[in-house]
């Protein structure tokens, strides 16, 4: 009796299935590696003309190894961020720079446009990073843009102020962002709670999910004994 063995590959082939395999070893490390360049060096270009010349990175290269050395040096843009951020957060925690700061903001607010402006970029700021409350950490599955048609969002917070006083119905209602492919925008939308159904996706997961257009799904969680 004849055995059946699988056909050999090709060099070609052989050739193209390591070419394959190495993309994805080399792609996300490079355009990792890209992005963090590009960040220092934007960073860099935007706050190194901010700083005198004699304290230029070039200028402190040729006073340690002599006028005739000249490589970039990245980077410094990204420390005197780091050190002035820091030090504008201390002060402003402090009683004169809250007075300071309640003082220019109401300059601010007596500026139309640029009170708008202000406004949004503050509330968006102190609710990503000031955390007074935990804001995109549930993923769900909510009916959109029709019924019988299931996407996955990020559940954002309940409703506050006039939208909660005006939304119809007494249901507990939820904000929930439905993200966009290749999640360049969104659309916000309130549903009750009892409508939508909550996974245990973790939100970046939930955006990998969505910005390669459903290719890429979290592993498979192994399911818990005794739970």
């Amino acid at each position: 009796m004849t055995e059946n063995h699988p056909p050999k590959r090709s060099l070609l082939g052989a050739l193209r299935a390591s070419f394959l395999t190495g993309l994805v070893v080399v792609l996300p490390t490079g355009l990792t590696l890209w992005l963090i360049w590009s960040v220092v060096g934007w960073l860099d270009g935007w706050i190194l003309p901010l700083i005198p010349a004699a304290y230029q990175p070039e200028a402190i290269v040729h006073r340690i190894f002599g006028p005739e050395v000249n490589f970039p040096l990245r980077g410094v843009g990204v420390a005197v961020f780091l050190v002035f951020t820091v030090l504008i957060g201390w002060m402003a925690r402090g009683f004169l720079g809250r007075t300071l700061m309640g003082q220019a903001e109401q300059l601010v607010e007596r500026v139309p446009v640029v009170r708008s402006i202000y406004g949004g970029l503050k509330q968006i700021t102190e609710t990503v990073f000031a955390q007074k409350e935990k804001t995109f950490d549930r993923t769900c599955l909510v009916e959109f843009p029709r019924a019988g048609a299931w996407a996955v969002g990020l559940v954002a917070s309940s409703p506050k102020g006039e939208i909660a006083t005006k939304l119809p119905g007494a249901e507990d209602m939820i904000a929930v962002f439905v993200a966009l492919t290749p999640l360049t925008s969104g659309v916000l939308i309130y549903v009750p709670r009892r409508e939508v159904i909550f996974l245990d996706m973790k939100p970046d997961e939930a955006a990998k999910l969505v910005v390669s257009g459903g290719l890429v799904y979290p592993a498979q969680k192994e399911p818990m004994i005794g739970k």
